[in-house]
């Protein structure tokens, strides 16, 4: 039988039941969904400024925005992912997009920061938490062994990295040619773009209507999350309501575990198999991508802030300034296959975080020496290069950890703990610079001390990897998967 009989040979597999397209069809859409939901978590540090003078909101407001959309990802994303068996991955993925551009539309033509939060926050939110499992599912199907694999990763990835630091630029040209608005009408026409992408896309795996979904796990386990963050939040406003909601929040993951091993001792399938954490491989990914992310969107998140409202910096000139970053991670995604073969990702992961620390230390080293926009350039070079060279190798640990039948639950655990890191930057760091934005370089030090400590953390999380040839990693936790 030929190769188009059997289904299209996608990486180095042939997918049962599917017509022939080439990787690239499955990749564009794929990646270009990373692209523009990474994108909306960045475009509007850069707006920030703009927006609260539209809708009469402040610094504080438009940081809730940002953090509640980046949150809602974190909290759906693993029912959402357990979603996809049951409904179909292709058609939760349609749906998410769909959800999504309504939300952008709806954001486009806010009158005010409650619209706004509900258009960006949750509507583009929920549609990301739909969107977002499907592209690290299909991608891991199509591409079986590590070097292809570690290359769709690297497309994949490297568009989320750009997206989320070339966000401030693209949004702040765009705010400045037009309005803050057009941003989020830009955002609904890459989505239609992106449907219409999706034509060719196919579900190697059939929707299993009958799989059970554990709602209760899923109501605690957001629950849970979100009074962590939202604790966070109030760390400027009031220090009482935020040790409450914090430990609210560890009370509530806590019966969500709890809940997630009676359902197994039952013989029932829990939201969230506690399988998935007995991968060592797996959780040291984990927390690498956390990590990552919180550097990421941190990072992103004060240098625009303090550009805006220190500086007097307006969205171009901001936006401009992240170029470097952009330029960083474009570099260093583009070779995450030729480093892949060259490599093991240990040494990727523990590069990528003592290159981004490095980076952050320029950023406070410079920026105090000079005044001028260039003092930023080569500190966010650094981040860039060091985030965009260790975003695939820790995406490709984890995804690789596991077998088909676990696709599902292990892509919704690694993009919600990825985006649990995303609203962790923007809060922590953020809330440290807000809280008193009147000290100018003070506050700032302060938030990229802090940014700084976290890359060390991560540097030293990387070092319990395991190490050996390139793709070594992926064949020791592989065996270690339950």
């Amino acid at each position: 039988m030929s190769a188009s009989a059997k289904g299209p040979v996608v990486g180095s597999v042939a997918l049962p039941g599917a017509v022939a397209v080439s990787p690239r069809k499955i990749l564009a859409p794929l990646a270009l969904a990373q692209f523009i939901c990474s994108f909306a978590g960045s475009n509007m540090n850069v707006m920030i400024n703009d927006i609260s003078a539209d809708l009469n909101t402040t610094v504080k407001g438009v940081q809730t925005t940002i953090t509640l959309f980046l949150l809602v990802m974190a909290v759906l994303m693993i029912p959402c992912s357990k979603l996809t068996d049951r409904w179909g991955r292709k058609r939760c993925f349609l749906g998410g997009l769909i959800l999504y551009g309504i939300g952008a539309l709806l954001s486009a033509i806010a009158p005010g920061l409650g619209v706004l939060i509900v258009g960006n926050a949750f509507l583009e939110g929920v549609g990301t938490a739909f969107l977002i499992p499907p592209v690290y599912i299909l991608t891991t199907l199509a591409f079986r062994d590590t070097a292809s694999r570690a290359k769709a990763f690297g497309a994949i990835s490297g568009l989320g990295g750009i997206g989320a630091a070339a966000g401030p630029l693209i949004g702040g040209l765009i705010a400045s040619a037009i309005d803050w608005r057009a941003a989020f009408v830009f955002q609904a026409l890459v989505v239609a773009v992106i449907v219409l992408l999706s034509r060719d896309l196919h579900d190697p795996l059939p929707a299993d209507p009958e799989r059970p979904f554990d709602a209760v796990g899923a109501a605690l386990s957001a629950a849970g999350m979100l009074c962590l963050v939202l604790g966070i939040l109030q760390a400027d406003v009031d220090l009482a309501l935020m040790l409450a909601l914090v430990a609210v929040g560890a009370v509530l993951l806590g019966l969500f575990f709890g809940h997630v091993r009676r359902t197994e001792r039952a013989g029932r399938e829990p939201l969230l198999s506690t399988g998935l954490f007995r991968n060592r491989v797996s959780n040291l990914g984990l927390a690498t991508q956390n990590l990552q992310w919180l550097l990421l969107m941190g990072v992103s998140f004060v240098v625009a802030v303090f550009l805006q409202t220190v500086r007097g910096f307006d969205p171009v000139q901001t936006g401009v300034v992240f170029t470097a970053a952009t330029a960083g991670i474009l570099a260093s995604s583009l070779g995450a296959e030729r480093f892949a073969q060259r490599r093991a990702q240990k040494t990727l992961v523990m590069t990528g975080f003592a290159i981004t620390t490095v980076g952050i230390g320029l950023l406070l080293a410079l920026v105090g020496a000079s005044s001028r926009v260039v003092a930023f350039g080569p500190g966010l070079l650094l981040i860039g290069i060091g985030l965009g060279g260790m975003l695939t190798p820790s995406v490709n640990v984890v995804q690789s950890a596991f077998p088909e039948a676990l696709q599902g639950e292990i892509s919704g655990l690694s993009r919600s703990v990825s985006n649990l890191g995303s609203s962790f930057g923007t809060a922590i760091a953020g809330t440290i610079l807000v809280s008193d934005l009147g000290t100018g370089n003070d506050a700032y030090v302060v938030a990229m001390v802090v940014l700084a400590m976290v890359g060390l953390a991560g540097l030293v999380v990387a070092t319990r990897l395991p190490g050996g040839k390139p793709g070594a990693v992926a064949a020791v936790a592989a065996c270690e998967a339950p």
